[in-house]
């Protein structure tokens, strides 16, 4: 599935979550990831034939994918790709002041390169620009960063947040007319949670009603978690029709809220990023859709990208789309493909593309629901 040609003002297209915390310093990199992933000798120096080190800073541990995917994936296709490069990484905990401590730790220990997914957008710009100035590029990851960054990684939110909302509307039927929706939005200092609303609030205009809409700080299932609690509390619990929720992390925290209030049956319920947890819900019928995305295509993008930048080669062959943030509206840029599953397409979705096995998804619990779903006979 291909991401349609649109220009919005964040995004012009040319074609087509181990604990760290904020105590981590300058001096203790080492205790906020793990260092020499790729490429490294027994003294964790790369060889010298052509090597060099890629620092890789990811914004948080809650987030499953971070580490069970994006990481060793970014990996794997350096070492593929630069069998002599190495790449440090850290997780920053949510912590703005933490990444930034960890760039200029990257920055001092040598890197020639940055694959930064950031905390805040806004917050991390003069880190970017002191990245910038030590002439050591900046690969913005998933989430788009202001500041002079030299590449991007990731998805058209604003077409997530479409998707997710076409979903919602679809599942809700004639009940969406009449009905109301809550909307749990993620952190309101990442990009992709303005670009998620832009793009719900749009298909959603004129549709049904928005009950209540939450911002859910940092992106923790718990705050979620509060904020359906608090929705309940305030709308009544038989005047839900459906949640907006903009990823998986906080469709669980959501739903777990409705059952804890005696919800049932439960309004369908959306999310983002294909978690296993969240395919499982789909399969059980407490979530009515996921939007996932390639982690393996986003992951070996930046990779790519992060290479070629080191060796001085240009990104045209690998970046053919172009996006604009507060400094520059030509960034070389790779958008990814987005797909909506539901419980009909997970087979020739999430399973077949290699993400999940049957077995991965249909554990005992819910073997009953994966025969149902045509999963398993």
């Amino acid at each position: 599935m291909s991401v349609p040609h649109r220009t919005v003002p964040s995004l012009i297209r040319r074609r087509a979550v181990v604990a760290v915390t904020a105590a981590c310093t300058l001096a203790g990199l080492a205790a906020c990831g793990t260092v020499g992933e790729a490429g490294e000798d027994a003294g964790g120096r790369t060889s010298g034939r052509g090597g060099f080190t890629i620092g890789l800073l990811l914004p948080d541990t809650h987030t499953a994918r971070w580490a069970t995917a994006d990481k060793p994936l970014i990996v794997e296709k350096v070492k593929a790709l630069c069998p002599d490069c190495r790449v440090t990484h850290a997780y920053a905990s949510a912590d703005v002041a933490t990444q930034q401590q960890q760039i200029e730790s990257m920055i001092a220990d040598g890197a020639k390169i940055l694959i930064l997914d950031p905390v805040d957008d806004k917050a991390l710009r003069s880190s970017i620009t002191r990245a910038r100035d030590a002439h050591v590029p900046v690969v913005s990851y998933d989430r788009l960063a202001e500041g002079p960054i030299s590449a991007y990684s990731g998805y058209d939110s604003e077409e997530i947040g479409r998707i997710q909302a076409e979903e919602l509307l679809k599942a809700m039927g004639p009940k969406a007319r009449d009905g109301q929706i809550v909307m749990m939005n993620g952190d309101p200092t990442d990009p992709n949670t303005r670009d998620l609303m832009r793009g719900a609030l749009s298909a959603l205009k004129g549709k049904t009603k928005i009950g209540r809409s939450y911002y859910t700080a940092e992106w923790i299932p718990e705050n979620a978690f509060r904020n359906m609690s608090a929705a309940i509390a305030e709308l009544g619990a038989d005047r839900i029709d459906g949640v907006l929720s903009a990823n998986d992390g906080l469709a669980g925290g959501a739903i777990t809220a409705l059952k804890a209030a005696g919800i049932r049956p439960l309004p369908p319920v959306t999310g983002q990023d294909a978690d296993l947890s969240a395919v499982r819900r789909i399969v059980k019928g407490e979530q009515y859709v996921t939007v996932y995305k390639s982690f393996e295509a986003e992951a070996n993008a930046a990779a790519e990208m992060a290479v070629a930048l080191g060796r001085g080669e240009k990104l045209d062959t690998i970046a053919t789309d172009r996006v604009s943030n507060d400094t520059s509206k030509e960034i070389p840029a790779v958008l990814g493909p987005l797909v909506p599953v539901t419980v009909g397409t997970i087979k020739d979705t999430v399973v077949k593309s290699g993400l999940y096995t049957v077995s991965q998804i249909c554990t005992p619990p819910i073997e009953a629901a994966c025969r149902k779903a045509g999963l398993t006979e």
